[in-house]
């Protein structure tokens, strides 16, 4: 952010933080318009683009993932996009994961009302996920840790301005807005061929249909993903604009967001109008969008400074606030952390309703020393024995800038559910990080870009009461 912008803003809250990491001798001084084009017009401009970046954040995420559906795996709505396989470098999702089958399909009410999402029961396989409107708000979580308890069952997602009764036999799934989308999983038992194959065969057992259509539903859409580049990476430059007027078009004003309609008005983006910044305003939004995005980091930095197990640098970066809001549809008094959740999906790209009861995330981006990992560095984590998971573990590297997959990596993850991964004599395994596997450790190595920083993210699948109680704990990555 430059030293002589005076930041007017929205909420002043939001950018004090960015504000003391810069030097600000000029705060409240005169603009000296002689040597500088600023002024207050554009001032308000830039900051107001910067807080709409962090405000949007979760929609533009939506929209972006929908956006690659459409044009790289050629899908629509009302229908799914998933991968065939394990997930490959080329999904360029927010922290995905590479070791479950993703099935996503993407509703849109506003035209068809009520959509069905039927999950199957876990019978022969488990769907662990979630259902989120477009501002990744979840609405609830299906499967074994879901409403059906794994029994399988009927969802009906309802448009906003749904005012009917839900026809017995569904589980009712209200949406604050038209577009909304399922984050699922199918999670094989085991890395190996025959299992990856099965939990696809078992995903597709999964059924998207309108309600006006279920006496005879029509054959759900399936879009395989596997072999396109499927990149919804946050753009922080001019483009993140567009995204968020997609979003602002179509869906109706949530009563917690009305006072950003006078706000967005401000940078051009207005409901029913067109969005046509011209060439001085475009480079307003990059400059923006820059500075929102060096925002963002730093507050994603802050959020390890409390440790899940206290000691290590291992933590779930996620505010309690935000924990609770995503929970409670952000209907708390009181608390509406939107600097919180720009922050979250900067990095993510859904919610659990219930986080804790399917799975559970923690993540790393320092080693034992404080330093940030590097990727031309290598690193080992060293597991304890016995882990406390029903079904399996993870630890997966992503590129600590962009947050998805490196580019062009063999690899993205060690599990317990990879075939050849080596266990020491207690049962403890070491999983290693950097640019070159150890000698004879091909196995439990995960490359890393020797260009760019990392981050590492360690997933429990039906974590066990031991998870929480901390009985079991991750030590510090170190550096070898």
């Amino acid at each position: 952010m430059n030293s002589h912008r005076v930041p007017l803003v929205l909420a002043a809250s939001v950018l004090a933080s960015s504000l003391t990491a810069c030097e600000q001798k000029n705060v409240g001084a005169p603009v000296n318009t002689s040597t500088q084009s600023n002024t207050p017009a554009t001032d308000l401009l830039h900051s107001r683009a910067v807080e709409a970046v962090i405000w949007g954040m979760p929609a533009v995420n939506y929209d972006l993932m929908y956006q690659a559906m459409v044009n790289q795996a050629h899908g629509g709505f009302n229908q799914i996009v998933y991968w065939s396989k394990l997930s490959t470098w080329k999904n360029q999702t927010l922290t995905p994961n590479p070791d479950a089958i993703y099935i996503m399909p993407f509703f849109n009410t506003k035209e068809v009302g009520p959509m069905v999402l039927e999950i199957p029961p876990a019978d022969n396989g488990t769907i662990v996920g979630s259902i989120d409107d477009c501002w990744q708000t979840a609405i609830e979580d299906v499967g074994p840790a879901g409403v059906d308890k794994g029994k399988g069952g009927k969802y009906l997602i309802l448009p906003p301005d749904y005012k009917g009764k839900p026809p017995a036999g569904y589980f009712p799934m209200p949406a604050s807005t038209y577009k909304s989308y399922a984050l699922l999983r199918s999670n094989p038992k085991s890395g190996s061929e025959a299992d990856i194959a099965s939990a696809v065969d078992y995903a597709k057992r999964i059924k998207i249909y309108p309600l006006s259509q279920a006496a005879h539903p029509p054959e759900t859409k399936w879009n395989d993903a596997i072999d396109v580049v499927f990149d919804s990476t946050i753009p922080y430059d001019d483009r993140f604009f567009q995204s968020l007027n997609r979003v602002v078009q179509i869906e109706p004003w949530i009563e917690r967001d009305r006072g950003m309609i006078d706000q967005l008005k401000t940078i051009g983006i207005e409901k029913g109008k067109p969005f046509n910044p011209d060439a001085a305003t475009t480079q307003t939004f990059k400059s923006a969008a820059a500075d929102a995005h060096v925002w963002l980091a730093s507050e994603y930095e802050k959020a390890y400074t409390t440790p899940f197990y206290p000691g290590t640098h291992w933590a779930f970066p996620v505010s309690p606030d935000m924990a609770k809001s995503v929970q409670a549809n952000y209907s708390i008094p009181n608390i509406y952390p939107v600097d919180a959740r720009g922050t979250t999906y900067s990095f993510v790209f859904f919610s659990a309703k219930h986080l804790g009861a399917g799975q559970f995330y923690l993540l790393a981006i320092k080693d034992k020393n404080d330093q940030r990992f590097n990727g031309a560095s290598t690193y080992k984590l060293t597991l304890p024995p016995n882990p406390p998971v029903k079904q399996y573990w993870s630890v997966t590297v992503y590129d600590g800038e962009t947050h998805a997959f490196f580019h062009n990596v063999p690899r993205q993850s060690a599990s317990s559910q990879n075939p050849g991964l080596q266990k020491n004599p207690d049962g403890s395994v070491d999983v290693y990080f950097g640019p070159k596997a150890p000698a004879g450790k091909e196995s439990n190595w995960v490359p890393t870009d020797p260009n760019r920083g990392f981050e590492l993210l360690f997933r429990a699948y039906g974590p066990t009461d031991a998870f929480f109680q901390k009985t079991w704990a991750l030590p510090d990555v170190e550096k070898q």
